[in-house]
């Protein structure tokens, strides 16, 4: 479970942080991908993400639309992410259900809220410095 909230913060994460002077195509392209579950248009990046016993592990969003989850013992979660329905999708490779997060707002330095959909999962999702 912890992967998944690890990689669905990130994504939240990443949607958050979209920029105000991207282009209209791409702000079009963003609301047709949720409409229609297409790969999420979130930025690439790498975000730690922490819940309420600490920290949880590492998303890596990737430009192609593909996650890795890191967990702090090392262990990895790949997939795929997701916009549907207003929420960032993560479906891992394998077996693994999806998972979906809603996000709060950013705050001052990038970090946000992500919330599972049933609303029993949330962690604190921060980008890392590069």
């Amino acid at each position: 479970m912890k992967k998944l909230v690890l990689i669905a913060a990130v994504v939240a994460l990443a949607a958050c942080n979209k920029k105000a002077e991207e282009a209209p195509a791409a702000e079009t392209s963003a609301v047709a991908s949720e409409a229609t579950g297409a790969k999420a248009l979130t930025p690439p990046g790498s975000y730690a993400v922490v819940d309420a016993k600490g920290p949880v592990g590492t998303t890596i969003i990737n430009a192609d639309g593909s996650y890795v989850d890191i967990a702090p013992d090392g262990k990895e979660v790949k997939g795929t992410i997701a916009s549907k329905n207003g929420m960032d999708c993560f479906d891992p490779d394998g077996d693994e259900a999806e998972v979906c997060f809603s996000m709060s707002a950013p705050d001052a330095n990038g970090s946000f809220k992500a919330t599972t959909a049933d609303g029993k999962v949330t962690v604190t999702v921060t980008p890392n410095k590069s």
